[in-house]
């Protein structure tokens, strides 16, 4: 019988997976008062396999970091206990489990700051309202004073995801976030040390990547990263030279993994088609390296095949399909998602209620 390239086993540092296929951070909205409830850890348990690995949806490292409804954070002590029983349910399977850790920065609203204040960011140029459907609120730019003060609640947050029972971390560097916002050239605007060129706008991610290994140890540390890509009009002028010079520095920490996004397909002639690729980054990063965006089980299996990622994250597809490996061991038919369910809050519907193949009609 042919190997299955998903199916193969991979050392990532201290960690021995059993296969290549990744949960990855999904924003789930049913994490009430920023509290993780109990259904949580049967969405996780559910997807947890023994040698798998599990990246929990991204948390917020403070009381400024929260721009959506219900999303769990990890700065107070009643959040790492609830964090607790959840990390247990995994482990209890054999999974491996992270925790993504973030700010959304300007991505945010006066509703969800503490006393109505202004969202912070590396600017105050704001994300324009009404995108995304959200009348997206002005922020206020950090001063340069002020910056050492968020890097040290991402440290703090590393540090309570360990008690928590985490086995590591991820910094959520992508996605239109506070640290894509100070990365990208297209937003941040500053004149300190902390903008301008390309050093000085990756100062702020590195010192947090400094400080949250120092904290807890690079062995623990991954970074996700989508430097191809504007989510939150985040964009930048020259992402092969950001990418390049981010995974090289990353390597100067020791950094367990490297998670980034694929560039988007966009339409050349008659085709779709990207005009970048993640080979050089792939080939730059010396640690474990995670691609991400709209992979099939071809698609992984192939990418995996031709050295081109060590591991596949698989986001909708695990979402919807909990035994997601046993399926493309088997070459299974898969469950189909549904996205009007992805951030409501009930707690079971569009979260723990997608069938195991087993529960099947057959």
């Amino acid at each position: 019988m042919a190997t299955i390239p998903l199916l193969t086993p991979h050392k990532m540092g201290k960690f021995n997976l059993s296969h290549r296929i990744v949960l990855p951070p999904l924003t789930r909205n049913r994490s009430f008062n920023n509290i993780p409830q109990p259904h949580a850890a049967v969405y996780y348990s559910q997807r947890a396999t023994d040698g798998g690995l599990l990246i929990a949806e991204a948390t917020g490292v403070s009381d400024t970091a929260q721009g959506y409804p219900s999303t769990p954070g990890i700065w107070t002590k009643e959040q790492v206990e609830a964090w607790k029983p959840i990390v247990d349910a995994v482990h209890e399977k054999g999974g491996i489990f992270f925790c993504q850790i973030w700010h959304v920065g300007r991505v945010s609203t006066y509703d969800y700051q503490p006393n109505g204040q202004a969202p912070i960011s590396c600017t105050d140029k704001g994300v324009t309202p009404g995108l995304d459907g959200v009348d997206w609120s002005p922020p206020r730019r950090l001063k340069t004073e002020e910056i050492p003060l968020i890097i040290n609640d991402f440290r703090l947050a590393a540090r309570n995801a360990i008690e928590a029972g985490f086995d590591g971390v991820e910094i959520h560097g992508a996605n239109g976030y506070l640290i894509d916002q100070f990365m990208k050239d297209q937003v941040n605007d500053r004149t300190d040390d902390y903008g301008g060129n390309l050093q000085n706008r990756c100062r702020f991610p590195l010192e947090i990547v400094k400080a949250v290994t120092e904290e807890i140890g690079s062995d623990k540390v991954g970074m996700r990263l989508s430097p191809f890509a504007n989510y939150m009009e985040t964009d930048d002028s020259n992402p092969e030279a950001l990418s390049l010079y981010m995974a090289e520095s990353l390597n100067t920490y020791g950094l367990l993994y490297l998670h980034v996004i694929e560039p988007r397909m966009v339409r050349i002639g008659d085709r779709l088609e990207s005009p970048y690729s993640l080979r050089p980054l792939r080939n730059a990063f010396k640690g474990t390296f995670i691609a991400a965006g709209g992979y099939r089980r071809d698609e992984g299996n192939k990418a995996v095949d031709e050295n081109y990622a060590d591991l596949i994250a698989y986001g909708r597809l695990f979402l919807a399909n909990p035994d997601l490996p046993k399926r493309f061991e088997l070459d299974a038919p898969l469950n189909k998602y549904n996205r009007s369910t992805f951030y409501i809050p009930d707690p079971v519907v569009g979260y723990t209620d997608y069938p195991f193949l087993e529960q099947l009609p057959s």
